[in-house]
């Protein structure tokens, strides 16, 4: 087993725009506080068919609604608040306008009062930060009649920064007429060390995130302990988005979150709230380890929702292999953003990429400068990576109403209380419905109707899901997905725990079934050492710096200006790579870079201020071979099988793409090192006789498998709770350890993340929708809406599109039926490689690639380490 960031060389066509009520219930998602007034009313008599129509004007516009679908407002059932709920606390509610709780806010106080952890899954706008926040401030009034004013704390856990700051704001809001008996205060990254003792002494309501906890509380608990020891509450917010790896690492850290507040005396009740889930209560009690009630009644109002499926025409141009080109999903959520802010309408666009949220609010600028200069300034862009001062700027413009458009990630999509939005744009299916609704769900939170515009990109599942609208609106949201126990998250949360507490036998169950065999090995590799009844870390290093819990491993590389030296911003290590080579294109603040040089070994990458006319994406090369195959099924002939693989990638160059037409200019190479992943994967092999049923003859075998390959990556988001660019593959006509054609999709992260599992377990589905999209796209040969990938290693070559119809139709032919709840159970999640079999790579001239977004960020492993497994 190897670790990221271990010390010591220890690596790991068109719908009539006649809007039709539709009688089925569409799931929605997070929402917290609706009782806000809106800033900005400036555009609210203007009902969302009428903005929808405006931008639909002209025929070139109207074409490109493929579907609209139309969620009628539904009336709310008040409820009353628990009688153990202070007074106190329930007039400081009324204060703020709410004078009864709806139904499912009510019944989560109860559970909650009762300590029970309990987990509310309703929709958008539905109030469930008020869930908790009443049982909360409740108890918190009544620690402070305790000698010391602190008898209870809580802590709130966010996922981004920007959620606790606003949180943070809404708490001291609400608990304004509590006086001092609620102490709330953000404790992250951005906090002054001079506050910081301040929290620790004083504060009763701490809001952080996973890192922090991680990285700075645990470790240092002794200080904690007056907060540790009164622990009453741990809330919970956006807990869908703990998924992935991502998730399993919080998990972790959530489990030692408890050892520790046992250690002091405590037991916290867990609140969490999420989007609407698929079994919510599941997805809760793996990511705390505890029994978790389940509140998914939604019992609030909700105002009038249009949402319309939006395809971007054809352009006049061609890219690779001839293929047709779709105007790109960037542009054309720019002119919808221009035309939303130019009538007025708050607005905001989630774009995918950081670039992109870049790239569109330049676009909306330049235009809305054509119009009235000043409607320029009301634009901007917000993403991940911008310096705290930039952050906090942009979210006091954005609640004062000074911005009237923005193009931001998902950093903006979680639970920000972001009232008076009349509509978003979101360009490009955000690759799982729960966020998709999330998404949607931003406009409209005081209670008026509202606009969502789902802008597909040219790629198979937005296609797909632009001309199937009952995919998105007559399914429910997806199950979670998460394994606490992939040795490769649980393995340095171990190390971690021992530096805080020496590790005892009676710990072990809390943290799962296979922390038992991974001690010894992380005894062997010196990281742990058995003393007695206990197991102690013994480096001098933190043990909390073994990994990075959002997967990104080793340390952020800082964007600087060459002729400045000034700190623009960072990028993730593990985008490095593809995003911040030698000549790739930078967009920081709308001012674009071009990189001069990268240099890993510092983590620096200088870059000077330029206006190239065109943007850069990476290329890249992959291997992969087989460490352990953990379940196989017959398909026909062939073979379904699922496993461990270990995965070789090199960037090896960059294309150069005109900006909104993304016509290729020119290609570059690149000298960089390659990376290796240890992770899992499902594959399917075909014989022979398939391959003579289906007509594949050996001079587009390639090609058909390259395209089966790279359309059932676009499709595995439909299937699983994962993005495209979560997920890899490679195509091989004769494997050398399958000794067959085979297909692999592997997990983008270092020990797997779930997704190939599930799709092992969908397998029949999920190729019936990827034959499915392949064969209904209009074009010829194949493009983007189909076969071709973005993110190609091999630049879409080979491809065969009839080819991959035909293989896909054979396999299908001997698929086995799919149980109610799934295929049998694959051997156990994150099981590894035997010893010694980590060396051998498979790289075939004839394997196609589509690589995950960063590309694997493992390095191999340290020899003198036997690999865990």
């Amino acid at each position: 087993m190897a670790f990221n960031h271990l010390p010591a060389g220890v690596h790991d066509a068109l719908a009539p725009l006649s809007v039709t009520p539709v009688t089925h219930s569409v799931p929605m998602a997070k929402n917290h506080r609706s009782d806000r007034p809106p800033t900005d009313t400036r555009s609210r008599t203007a009902a969302p068919g009428d903005v929808l129509d405006r931008l639909a004007s002209g025929p070139s516009r109207a074409s490109r609604i493929t579907h609209t679908e139309h969620l009628p407002p539904r009336a709310g059932l008040h409820a009353v608040w628990p009688h153990r709920i202070r007074a106190e606390v329930i007039a400081a509610v009324r204060a703020a306008g709410i004078e009864h709780p709806w139904a499912h806010q009510a019944r989560a106080a109860e559970h909650a009062l009762d300590g029970e952890s309990v987990v509310v899954a309703t929709g958008t706008a539905s109030g469930k930060s008020l869930s908790y926040l009443v049982p909360v401030l409740s108890t918190l009034l009544d620690g402070s009649e305790a000698p010391n004013g602190r008898g209870a704390t809580a802590l709130y856990l966010a996922p981004t920064k920007a959620l606790a700051a606003d949180q943070c704001r809404s708490v001291k809001e609400l608990s304004q007429p509590l006086g001092h008996s609620v102490r709330a205060a953000v404790h992250d990254g951005d906090t002054p060390f001079e506050e910081r003792e301040w929290i620790r002494q004083y504060a009763n309501y701490v809001l952080t995130n996973p890192d922090m906890l991680h990285r700075g509380i645990l470790p240092s608990h002794p200080r904690w302990s007056s907060f540790l020891k009164a622990l009453k509450y741990v809330v919970i917010d956006e807990c869908h988005t703990y998924r992935g790896v991502f998730g399993s690492h919080v998990a972790q850290v959530l489990r030692r979150l408890r050892r520790l507040c046992a250690r002091y005396g405590a037991s916290p009740v867990f609140l969490l709230a999420s989007a609407t889930a698929a079994e919510p209560a599941v997805a809760a009690r793996r990511l705390t380890g505890l029994p978790v009630v389940e509140v998914a009644d939604d019992a609030s109002p909700r105002g009038e929702l249009v949402f319309a499926l939006w395809e971007p025409p054809l352009t006049e141009l061609h890219g690779e292999k001839g293929a047709p080109v779709r105007r790109t999903a960037t542009a054309e959520a720019a002119d919808l953003l221009t035309d939303l802010a130019a009538q007025g309408v708050r607005s905001v666009a989630f774009v995918r990429s950081r670039r992109g949220a870049e790239l569109i609010s330049v676009i909306a600028q330049e235009r809305l400068a054509e119009v009235d200069r000043s409607l320029a300034r009301r634009v901007a862009a917000y993403r991940g990576g911008y310096l705290p001062e930039e952050r906090r700027a942009l979210e006091r413009a954005l609640h004062s109403g000074e911005l009237l458009g923005l193009a931001a990630t998902n950093a903006l999509e979680l639970g920000m209380d972001v009232s008076g939005l009349d509509a978003v744009v979101i360009a490009g299916y955000p690759g799982t419905r729960a966020s998709l609704w999330q998404q949607a769900g931003r406009a409209g939170r005081s209670g008026q109707g509202a606009l969502a515009v789902l802008v597909a990109r040219d790629d198979p599942l937005d296609t797909f899901l632009v001309h199937h609208p009952e995919a998105l609106f007559d399914r429910p949201v997806e199950s979670t997905v998460l394994d606490p126990d992939n040795p490769y998250v649980l393995a340095p949360h171990l190390c971690a725990a021992a530096e805080e507490l020496p590790l005892t036998d009676d710990d072990l169950a809390l943290f799962g079934p296979t922390a038992e065999e991974l001690l010894p090995q992380l005894e062997a590799a010196k990281l742990l050492r058995r003393r007695t009844r206990a197991w102690h870390w013994t480096r001098r290093e933190r043990a909390a710096d073994l990994t990075d819990i959002r997967g990104q491993g080793g340390r952020p590389v800082q964007v600087v200006e060459e002729g400045t030296g000034r700190l623009l911003g960072t990028v993730d290590e593990g985008a490095a790579h593809t995003s911040v080579h030698e000549g790739a294109v930078h967009l920081h603040q709308g001012r674009t870079y071009v990189v001069r040089s990268l240099d890993l070994d510092d983590s620096v990458a200088l870059v000077e201020q330029a206006s190239p006319s065109y943007t850069t994406v990476a290329r890249d090369t992959t291997s992969i071979s087989v460490l352990e195959t953990d379940a196989e099924i017959p398909w026909g002939d062939g073979r379904l099988c699922f496993g461990s693989v270990e995965v070789t990638n090199q960037v090896v160059s960059f294309l150069r793409r005109r900006v909104i037409t993304g016509e290729v200019l020119g290609e570059t190479k690149l000298d960089l090192p390659p990376r290796t992943l240890r992770t899992r994967a499902v594959w399917w092999t075909v014989t022979e006789d398939q391959l003579d049923r289906a007509r594949i003859n050996p001079e587009i075998l390639g090609g058909a498998l390259h395209a089966a390959e790279h359309a059932s990556i676009g499709m595995l988001p439909l299937f699983a709770t994962c993005d495209r660019w979560d997920i890899g593959g490679v195509s091989v006509p004769l494997h050398p350890d399958t000794l067959l054609p085979t297909v692999f999709v592997y997990d983008g992260h270092p020990g797997g993340a779930g997704f190939a599992e599930r799709a092992f377990h969908t397998a029949r589905s999920w190729l019936t929708a990827t034959r499915q999209a392949i064969a209904s796209c209009e074009c010829e040969a194949g493009c983007p809406s189909c076969i071709q990938s973005p993110k190609c290693g091999n630049g879409n070559d080979p491809l065969h599109k009839r080819g991959a119809v035909r293989l896909l139709d054979v396999l299908l032919m001997g698929a086995p039926e799919e149980k109610a709840d799934g295929a049998e159970k694959a051997g156990p999640a994150g099981a590894g490689a035997p010893e010694g079999d980590g060396d051998r790579i498979s790289a075939p001239a004839e394997r196609s690639t589509d690589e995950p977004a960063d590309g694997p960020t493992q390095a191999a492993p340290d020899p003198q380490v036997p690999p865990v497994p």
